[in-house]
């Protein structure tokens, strides 16, 4: 992979910002005829759920599209289907993993439970991540570009803006707390 330079870096942070910033300043959403994604003279636009009935009434956020989706989970807004097979076993695990290779930034807190919540190990075992802790060398460019944790977030989980979502345990926090 091609190494971008610290100006190109910098830009691609900035970008990043100043789009999560746009996105966050207030809890609206464009009516599908004026969003620009669809089609205002497609006569089945009428069909489809505008995003304020859809989004309204979840738990609100700050960014993103400015819903709150592990709340609304855990408050039984949602009931995401857990397999498409019945008789599939589905596990949720309640582990946490602090990756420790971040540089001069805070540690990142993975959380399994919100996501083996949504979703089945086998979508991020063994294709993106390897089932062992720090046996997957990940890197922020990489994230960046829509690997590792950016094949969601920045796509279908909260944007990668958001830097203390996951640099969350200081690198300076007793070592029982980095565990």
């Amino acid at each position: 992979m091609r190494r971008l330079t610290s100006h190109r870096r910098a830009f691609v942070l900035l970008v990043l910002l100043v789009f999560g910033c746009r996105l966050s300043d207030a809890r609206e959403w464009k009516p599908l005829a004026e969003d620009g994604f669809h089609d205002p003279a497609n006569p089945s636009l009428g069909l489809l759920q505008e995003p304020r009935e859809a989004l309204g009434l979840l738990p609100p956020d700050t960014a993103g599209n400015q819903v709150n989706w592990v709340q609304a989970l855990e408050g039984g807004y949602l009931d995401p289907r857990s397999n498409l097979y019945p008789g599939t076993d589905v596990e949720v695990l309640d582990l946490d993993i602090v990756m420790r290779r971040t540089g001069s930034a805070n540690y990142v807190t993975f959380p399994h439970r919100p996501h083996t919540e949504w979703l089945d190990c086998s979508n991020c075992h063994d294709k993106i991540f390897l089932p062992k802790a720090g046996a997957t060398p990940i890197s922020m460019l990489e994230i960046l570009s829509g690997e590792y944790c950016g094949r969601c977030h920045g796509a279908v989980a909260f944007p990668l803006t958001e830097c203390n979502r996951c640099h969350n345990v200081s690198t300076a926090a007793p070592e029982a707390l980095r565990q």
